[in-house]
């Protein structure tokens, strides 16, 4: 799953250190995929840390084996490829990976309203009530998760459910699975949740 920053820009990979004696180094892929790097023809690499950004020319993305090489126009040698070393690779929305069905980019979910409709031993709703708010996508060790964190005002959910012991409004995190999420709508920002036990 790549993951977006503002404007439309998408992380879509990491430096991973330098390649050789041309400036070419490794990529990570965020997604997985490399097949779609090698369609580039700009990129800009950012530092994580202090938000500095640099514009490149793509000069060619080969993948080998199981890695991608990647060489810029203006990075030539491998000491200056290594300084840019972890920083990440960003590219507008449309160069990043493609989606198949069922999947979504991150930022896509980031501030979905997670809703719950129906019977679930704990309420009974004939429309959906808004239970949380979608707030990042996590790595887990079986799958995605979604991270939410729970509406204070919703009367669907117990105060034990909301509440942590301290008072302070939980924040929980569901798999991104179909047994757990139903519907998933990007474009008017719901996504739907099956089981309100998945919250406790």
């Amino acid at each position: 799953m790549e993951k977006s920053n503002q404007n439309d820009v998408f992380i879509v990979g990491f430096v991973r250190g330098s390649h050789g004696i041309s400036g070419e180094f490794k990529v990570e892929s965020t997604s997985g995929e490399y097949e779609h790097f090698t369609k580039m023809k700009e990129v800009a690499l950012r530092n994580g840390k202090t938000g500095e950004q640099k514009s490149f020319s793509v000069e060619y993305a080969e993948v080998g084996g199981r890695d991608l090489y990647m060489k810029l126009v203006g990075i030539d040698n491998p000491e200056l490829a290594q300084k840019f070393n972890k920083w990440e690779i960003i590219v507008p929305r449309k160069n990043a990976c493609p989606l198949n069905k069922n999947e979504w980019y991150v930022e896509d979910l980031k501030n979905c309203a997670l809703v719950y409709e129906g019977k679930d031993g704990l309420a009974v709703k004939s429309a959906p009530i808004k239970v949380g708010t979608i707030t990042d996508v996590m790595e887990g060790g079986s799958g995605n998760l979604l991270e939410v964190h729970l509406a204070e005002d919703c009367d669907c959910l117990s105060d034990s459910i909301k509440y942590d012991s301290n008072g302070k409004v939980r924040t929980v995190y569901v798999p991104l699975k179909d047994r757990f999420i139903g519907k998933v709508d990007v474009k008017n920002k719901i996504i739907q949740l099956m089981h309100l036990w998945i919250l406790e």
